[in-house]
């Protein structure tokens, strides 16, 4: 009975394992920071409170690029986020390239 056990615990493990990686694309310019948060992979509540800080005090984000401009985001985890980011307007970055 433990094999089935562990089995059913792995399976779960899995599967939330495959939800976090697959969230849905967030739309930084009307999220707000925990939905952020959750969404983008290396971004916890206190960089998901500081990219709706920067927005705030500077207007919408016009590219995910702008995203460089928040303390704490830098090109590798620009790199790692821009799939999992909306930007209202804005094109696909996998259709430009």
């Amino acid at each position: 009975m433990k094999p089935t056990l562990y089995s059913i615990l792995s399976l779960l493990l899995f599967s939330a394992i495959c939800v976090r990686s697959f969230a849905a694309p967030v739309d930084v310019n009307t999220a707000d920071a925990m939905t952020i948060a959750d969404a983008l992979s290396g971004i916890g509540p206190k960089l998901g409170a500081a990219i709706v800080e920067y927005r705030e005090a500077n207007g919408p984000f016009k590219s995910v690029d702008d995203l460089l401009n928040v303390k704490g985001v830098g090109p590798k985890m620009l790199e790692r986020i821009k799939a999992d980011v909306l930007i209202e307007g804005e094109s696909s970055t996998q259709e430009t390239e």
